[in-house]
Order: structure tokens, then sequence, then C-alpha cells
């Protein structure tokens, strides 16, 4: 009886919130900010580049019609800066990531809401949103096809040994020796999967069927069911890092997973192993990884996240030995931004209609950290 007066209680309470969000924000001209990366002439000639500056998401008609500011920036300081005091509700995306920290939270005393097109929120400081209680949100599975596919495309590329291939023929040579003394079959391999969320466990449905032997590890343990139609094992961190011959990282940057793959770590995987990350940069140590490949302890790292991005010229993994690196686009194919396109407007239409943002898509809401995917991290 107690729990269910408690629910009602909170649904009572999102209504009263949902009816006063209402009142405020149907009748106001609220100003929205986006920061999204430069299309250029791409732009003009594919509409469908919907994540970037030029195209807005798709969202000016729709915002302007309903008497609504759109202003769209692809500066992350200076002009961001200038506008924040006076932004009701901001548009971040992970492809060209605005760091909004405590300082920038305070200095936005308008701020309710922050959407992330895409899938990551760790470009925002989501202890200091909630403090403000500022909700954010993301498009919860926009992106999961898109990265686990490129998941598999650099675990290939690396094992294969396909881009020294590709490299020789551009350079007009045809030294086969060279190139094959490094390619290896999937077939029969370890493969280590760091996170089991929504993209981990396509990554392992698309894996199973090279017959390898599949180890995951996550904070929360699948089920039995769950482990059997992945056909992956559940291993200790320290154990998958020993036995795999490739991992793939594939869980939120957290402060617990910040730094994760230290030096230590990295020496710790099986010499001439495969490391690729479509997570987040940040996961792994900078300056570790270039030791690890510069000393032939890991065979190869690839991935499309970086930290910070941009990243610099002179970032040193654009110049280490044996990586796959690109830009940061495996979550922003064509689909994927179609997909998170629509989740913004979505989220918009419920925030200035007064309704509640789909609750799958909440990373803060309330004052809390809502989201399963970073909560374990805020405890405390």
């Amino acid at each position: 009886m107690g729990k269910r007066f408690v629910d009602c209680e909170h649904m009572h309470f999102n209504s009263l919130r949902e009816d006063l969000n209402y009142i405020i924000y149907k009748h106001r001209r609220l100003k929205i900010v986006a920061i999204l990366y430069p299309g250029g002439k791409t732009a003009k000639n594919n509409p469908d580049l919907l994540g970037c500056a030029e195209n807005a998401l798709g969202l000016r008609d729709f915002l302007e019609r309903n008497g609504h500011e759109l202003v769209v920036l692809t500066d992350k300081e200076s002009e961001l800066d200038r506008h924040l005091p006076s932004t009701d509700v901001l548009i971040t995306t992970p492809f060209w990531p605005a760091y909004i920290t405590k300082e920038r939270i305070s200095n936005a005393s308008k701020l309710r809401l922050i959407l992330t097109a895409g899938v990551g929120s760790d470009h925002i400081d989501l202890a200091a949103a909630a403090a403000k209680g500022i909700t954010v949100a993301e498009i919860t599975g926009s992106n999961v096809v898109s990265v686990a596919e490129q998941v598999v495309m650099h675990i290939l590329a690396l094992i294969r040994n396909y881009i020294p291939a590709y490299k020789q023929v551009l350079d007009g040579r045809w030294d086969i020796a060279e190139i094959a003394a490094k390619a290896h079959d999937l077939e029969g391999k370890t493969v280590g999967v760091i996170g089991t969320g929504r993209i981990g466990q396509r990554v392992c449905t698309r894996l199973k069927a090279f017959d390898i032997n599949l180890l995951y590890y996550n904070n929360f343990r699948l089920s039995t069911v769950e482990e059997f139609v992945l056909g992956v094992r559940y291993t200790p961190l320290e154990e998958l890092i020993e036995k795999s011959d490739i991992i793939t990282i594939n869980t939120p940057l957290t402060p617990e997973t910040d730094g994760m793959f230290n030096r230590d770590l990295l020496f710790r995987m099986k010499k001439g192993a495969y490391l690729v990350n479509t997570a987040r940069g940040k996961i792994v140590n900078t300056n570790a990884l270039v030791e690890a490949l510069e000393k032939g302890h890991l065979a190869g790292y690839a991935g499309d996240v970086w930290y910070p991005e941009p990243a610099p010229v002179d970032h040193p993994w654009r110049h280490m030995p044996n990586h796959g690196m690109v830009h940061h686009y495996s979550g922003t194919t064509l689909e994927a931004q179609k997909r998170y396109a629509d989740g913004i407007k979505n989220c918009l239409l419920n925030f200035l209609n007064g309704r509640a943002i789909d609750r799958d898509y909440l990373i803060v809401d309330d004052g809390k950290v809502v989201s399963p995917s970073y909560s374990y991290a805020f405890k405390g």
C-alpha cells in the first residue's frame, strides 16, 4: 500500500510539472541553441546530412513556425558562451562535442533542457546539470546498428592487416609476404566485449557467426537466456583482459571508466592482441596506448573516438604505429542521422507541449542521474 501511495504521489507530481511546463513554455518564445559540425559544400548537395549545422536536424521550419528562435553554431567556444545566458534549450552532439562544464551550466540561468543529438552525453557535466534541475536527454538506440557494424569492420580491418595492404596498393607496391605475415583469420579467436548494453549485444550477435570464443564483462550480468542467445560467457575483467586476442570497448564514459585502460591494463593484455574502441577516447590513456603500440605489445588499435574532438593535428594517435583510427562518425550514418533527428524533434514536441520526454531518452531528470548507463557511477 505504501509503495502504491508513493507511485501515485510521484505520478501526481509529474502531472503537475507537465502542466506547469505547458503554461510556462507554450506561450513564450524560446531560444533553442544547437552546436553542430560544419557541413560546407557537402551539406548543400545532400539534404539527408541532417546532423550538420547547415541542415540543423531539419528543425528550423518546425521551430520557427511555432514562434521559437533557433540559433545554430559551429563555434563551441566564445560564440556558445555568448549565447548560453539566454538559452532555454541546448542541443549538442557527440560528433562535434561542446563540453558543457559546471561553469558553463552555472552561466546558463535560463537553461532547462539539454538534448544530445546521438548517443553519449559524457561531454555534459551530468552532476552539475542534476544540481541545477536541468533535464538531459539523448536519443537512445539511434546509433546501435551503425556502431555495432563499425566495430566488426574495425576488427576485420585489424586482424586481416587491411590498412597496410591498402597503403601498398596506393604506393604502387606489391609485397604479399609483408602483408600476409601479419594477417589472421578471425575464426577460433577469443574476443572480449567490454560493455554489453544495446551496442555491445549487437556486436556479439554479429560476431557470433564467425565461430569465435566470445567473452564479456559488464557492470550488470546478462541473464542466462541472454548469454545463451548471444553465445557469450561472463568473465571477470582481469581474466578477460589476459585471455582475449581482441577486445572491443562498448561502455559509456563515466567517472568510473575514465582512463580505465591505463598503462597497467594495456600491458596486461596478451602480447600481439588488438584493441577496438568506438565508445569514448578518454577510456584509453593516450600516451600509454602509444607506448604499447610502439613497443609492439599490442598488434593494433582502431576506432573512431578521440579526446579531445576534433583531434588536434598533433594528436599522438594520428601518428602511432599499426592504428586504424578514423573521424568520429560510426554513429552518424545517414540512417542514424534520420533516427536521432526524429528523436530530437520528438523530445522538443513533448517539452514544448508540457509532456514528459520518453523515459528511455532521459539521462538526468528530477535532479538525479537516472539512466542505468550512467547512474551507477554517480551514486553517493
